[in-house]
């Protein structure tokens, strides 16, 4: 109340800042070219430039524009995503073929990388590349050496048996089944014998082909005055 009787009115809430939010989003609107209606019925707006040269906007993807890259739009005017052109059906396949390839490529680096680092891990330098190589090598030495004992033995045997045998060389049907026997085994456990040493052959040259590949990354990983 004032001095001369006269009551002072409460002040109005301020309601102002809300409106000129709105208004401001509106206007920001307005300006990239979107139009009232479009603003009012979508969370966001589709905007792009056709093939004419149009700006076109839309609440929804929009047709004319297909080909080409459309911007999607919050309700404040900022950039929410980039729609990319739509694909035709062979479009599509060439594209995924595409993606397929180039996953595949980097699952491939990343197996490699992967590879390369457990190399790495395992053979910190040649000598001990060199160590393990020298060691896989004398497991299949002592197994060939192995098997050539045993071939020396079967080669005895079997010129006793052949000695036996030598009495019934003018009537070789008289010769006993066993001793028969006996031959047909020892020559079928020599050659066995003998296909073992042809694969220990081929696995002595598979390990030194596998130690030759590893050392040939290893001595691109290890650089310069690791690799002796």
């Amino acid at each position: 109340m004032l001095s001369d009787g006269r009551m002072v009115p409460h002040p109005l809430p301020k309601r102002g800042g809300t409106r000129m939010l709105r208004l401001g989003l509106a206007l920001t609107l307005f300006t990239l070219g979107i139009p009232p209606n479009v603003q009012a019925q979508s969370s966001e707006v589709y905007t792009c430039v056709d093939a004419r040269g149009r700006k076109l906007t839309a609440d929804r993807p929009i047709p004319e524009c297909t080909d080409r890259e459309q911007r999607v739009l919050n309700p404040s005017g900022t950039l929410k995503t980039i729609v990319g052109p739509t694909l035709t059906q062979q479009e599509r396949v060439r594209q995924e073929a595409k993606d397929k390839q180039e996953a595949e490529v980097r699952n491939r680096q990343k197996e490699e990388h992967r590879r390369d680092q457990a190399l790495l891990v395992r053979y910190p330098d040649q000598a001990t590349h060199d160590k393990e190589r020298k060691e896989a090598l004398g497991k299949v030495a002592d197994v060939v050496a192995a098997a050539k004992v045993r071939l020396r033995d079967l080669e005895s045997q079997r010129v006793k048996i052949q000695s036996e045998l030598e009495f019934y060389k003018k009537e070789p049907n008289r010769a006993p089944e066993y001793l028969r026997h006996q031959l047909d085994d020892n020559l079928q456990n020599a050659s066995a014998q003998q296909q073992f040493l042809q694969e220990q052959d081929e696995e002595v040259r598979r390990i030194n082909a596998r130690f030759d590949d590893e050392l040939s990354r290893l001595q691109k990983l290890w650089g310069p005055g690791n690799s002796r």
